[in-house]
């Protein structure tokens, strides 16, 4: 089976065509107003009309229930990702409001931090293993740090994406070292922060899909 794709950050029409064609799996669509990546749940909704087979996933930190009542009302995502610091027990509510589940977000910078991803098993539908921000970001995620993807290698607690730093050119090479079986990419497919690239995402989704990846 081929790895799974997720191109998160998605906020143009042109680069939701241009991953979708490509044969992304996922488009990542982030609601957290620091990012420069974030949409509206409005315009969200307009880029996910145009996903085809992939499917949506809303990327929320700590989101209130009013804002997850305002996601499945406008936005009705397939996944929510959640990339701030919910508990086990929040990700079990929080998957009442997407259709096919939530994942975890964990940074992981060592040994420690991928071990306590297991406690989200049971509550959480999968795990994105992410870079830790660099100290005083404003935001969670989409820097373009790399880490030691093999770190990751041994989890079994639950499925899992890898995250954080990958690019067309280093992707392949993460997937054999990490053994993983789905990769989102952010920074690594633009050409400036929040500005998608359509070839650097026809690239990446080339690079992770071919069989030689695994």
């Amino acid at each position: 089976m081929s790895t799974r794709v997720k191109i998160c950050g998605m906020s143009d029409e042109a680069s939701v065509r241009a991953a979708v064609a490509a044969g992304a799996d996922y488009l990542g669509f982030i609601i957290f107003p620091k990012s420069p990546r974030a949409v509206t749940l409005e315009r969200a909704a307009d880029l996910a009309a145009l996903k085809g087979s992939a499917r949506s996933v809303a990327v929320l930190v700590d989101p209130d229930d009013a804002l997850l009542g305002e996601v499945l009302k406008v936005l009705r995502p397939d996944i929510i990702q959640l990339h701030g610091g919910e508990s086990p027990e929040r990700c079990l509510d929080v998957r009442n409001y997407a259709r096919h589940g939530v994942w975890k977000a964990v940074p992981a910078s060592g040994a420690a931090d991928v071990a306590r991803a297991s406690r989200y098993a049971g509550f959480a539908d999968a795990i994105l293993f992410d870079a830790k921000p660099p100290a005083g970001a404003d935001r969670p995620g989409g820097w373009g740090e790399g880490y030691d993807y093999s770190l990751v290698k041994a989890f079994d607690a639950l499925p899992f994406i890898l995250a954080g730093g990958l690019t067309p050119e280093n992707v392949a090479d993460a997937i054999t070292v990490s053994g993983a079986p789905a990769v989102d990419a952010v920074s690594g497919v633009e050409s400036a922060p929040g500005v998608k690239d359509a070839a650097r995402i026809i690239a990446f989704l080339s690079a992770a899909k071919r069989p030689e990846a695994r």
